[in-house]
């Protein structure tokens, strides 16, 4: 017990409040964002508004809202979270029925994923993400022994998962269902799930994905442009064929800041899910190398608020801290792969980079969660101290 206490007062110093690492990589990684969003948004702002900074503008706006936005959430305490859970997570849920209601959700390119609002275009499944993170850390606290175990015991978050996938599935939204599976299937790991069930979950998962992906005609397409994108360049490879020109244009320093081509019409979504191909091409190898190590260091310090959390016995914390770091590290993984080619196309954006009211706002929120996990965490530390002390 000694030794532990002695690891977690190391890990985390209580003479600092809050962690001053985790925040400052939030801030670059927003100012980032705009920057590279500015640039990729000149020509369809050009094209669709005549105004080559109008993405640029509502981008910064979305940027200040969601500093505004950590900063009222940091000042909630977790135990809001854990105890009105089940708010959030039915708030989720009819939000997701809601935006496939004709003249409720909006749809664009056949999908129908968005709530029009004055300011932005609301999109429930980032929010449905934020909800069934924090559902799965309450009920891995409250079944913790349960779950480890118990026969059956990791189908039931599972099921609950899959409420909100097969809602995502008719939007369609296959890229945000695959998030909810991986967050769910992460903290099982976390919270020490049999081996025999986490396996069989895995393979059910995998198999599903699968299914989904050949049995819808345009996913399929996705799938075969993904294979070999310069077999029709001009047709089901478009996308990803422009998108690994941009990133062989770039090298290994780039052409420069507003120096690329492929965004002047080639690269389509070049501001929101191709935003890393218009980084890539104009900043290089390097460009890109720097925003991954941005990331990773944002996943790290998320994964060393979970653990501890653990260690001081604050499981809802430490479960919450861990899917949060589970979600930006797989959804940064995922739109990155993408625009490399190495997985095949999804609508998903690079966490705090990609344009996107929705998407900037609740990571946002999710930043705000973990600096006030790692708040408490370090108010925790100092009063055992003092009291150990007196």
């Amino acid at each position: 017990m000694k030794s532990s206490y002695k690891r977690i007062t190391e890990l985390t110093p209580s003479n600092l409040l809050y962690d001053r690492a985790l925040l400052w990589l939030f801030i670059i990684l927003l100012m980032i964002g705009l920057i590279a969003v500015s640039s990729a948004s000149i020509p369809v702002g050009v094209r669709l508004f005549d105004d080559p900074f109008y993405f640029a503008k509502r981008d910064g706006v979305y940027v200040l809202m969601s500093i505004a936005v950590c900063y009222f959430f940091l000042n909630v305490p977790i135990s809001v979270w854990e105890k009105y859970y089940g708010w959030f997570f039915w708030a989720a849920f009819i939000l997701l029925i809601l935006v496939l209601l004709p003249g409720i959700g909006r749809e664009i390119n056949g999908a129908r994923r968005w709530i029009p609002l004055q300011i932005f275009n609301f999109q429930p499944a980032e929010f449905a993400k934020l909800a069934l993170t924090c559902f799965l850390a309450s009920y891995f606290t409250r079944r913790y022994n349960e779950v480890r175990s118990k026969k059956l015991s990791a189908f039931k978050p599972m099921i609950v998962m899959g409420i909100f996938g097969g809602l995502l599935i008719l939007q369609p939204d296959l890229g945000s269902t695959v998030v909810l599976f991986i967050i769910t299937f992460g903290l099982l790991f976390i919270a020490g799930a049999k081996f025999g069930q986490f396996i069989a979950l895995g393979i059910l998962g995998i198999l599903l994905i699968v299914w989904l992906a050949v049995s819808s005609a345009y996913r399929l397409k996705r799938v075969t442009g993904f294979i070999d994108p310069f077999k029709d360049p001009y047709g089901t490879g478009f996308q990803l064929s422009n998108s690994l020109i941009a990133f062989g244009r770039g090298e290994f320093f780039g052409e420069g800041l507003g120096n690329s081509i492929q965004k002047l019409g080639n690269l389509p979504e070049a501001h929101t899910d191709f935003v890393m191909a218009v980084i890539g091409e104009e900043f290089g190898f390097i460009g890109i190398v720097f925003i991954v190590i941005l990331l990773a260091l944002l996943v790290f310090r998320a994964m060393k608020i979970g653990r501890e959390s653990l260690q001081l016995e604050q499981r809802f914390k430490g479960f919450f801290a861990f899917g949060i770091s589970i979600w930006i590290f797989f959804q940064g993984f995922v739109n990155l792969g993408m625009a490399l080619g190495l997985l095949p196309t999804k609508g998903l954006t690079f966490p705090l980079i990609s344009y996107g009211g929705s998407s900037l706002i609740i990571m946002s929120i999710t930043i705000s969660i973990l600096l006030r996990i790692d708040h408490e965490n370090r108010l925790m530390v100092g009063g055992q101290a003092r009291l150990r002390d007196n």
